[in-house]
């Protein structure tokens, strides 16, 4: 009597499709390590640099701004921060809501959400204009007219 083997069965290759979830959770482990040292950078910048907390007015942030260094180290800040709260929001919504229709909601409004607020957040960075409004008795008249000769 011989014996005779099968060929195995060929293995059903699934389609390797991208993991969001995998990538969801990459991105906040990335993202946070970038923002401990943008956060802690603008601490100390705004705190512990010069007068510290008492040097922070309005000049103060109109010099910042002026600067395209501490304009992109803040929206980066607010992009990644705004990113990184939506999607750790994102993570307890699908966790807590068992419910299709208002997990879907929940999760577009919180999408949403962050768009509109990294959209504005952004306009207003790069739109800051320090003499916008400024009136001739106010105490930054002399700069702003200075600055536009």
């Amino acid at each position: 009597m011989s014996t005779q083997t099968a060929a195995p069965a060929p293995v059903a290759r699934r389609r390797r499709k991208s993991n969001l979830e995998k990538l969801g959770w990459m991105f906040m482990r990335g993202s946070g390590v970038i923002l401990i040292v943008l956060i802690f950078g603008h601490l100390y910048i705004n705190l512990m640099d010069g007068e510290g907390i008492h040097a922070i007015d309005f000049a103060f942030v109109a010099g910042k701004y002026a600067t395209p260094f501490w304009q992109w180290w803040d929206v980066l800040m607010l992009w990644l921060a705004l990113i990184h709260g939506a999607n750790g929001m994102r993570t307890i919504v699908n966790d807590y809501v068992t419910h299709e229709r208002p997990r879907k909601a929940l999760v577009w409004a919180l999408g949403l959400a962050a768009a509109l607020l990294i959209i504005l957040g952004t306009l207003v960075v790069f739109t800051f204009d320090p003499c916008n409004g400024v009136l001739e008795d106010g105490a930054m008249w002399q700069t702003c007219q200075a600055l536009a000769k």
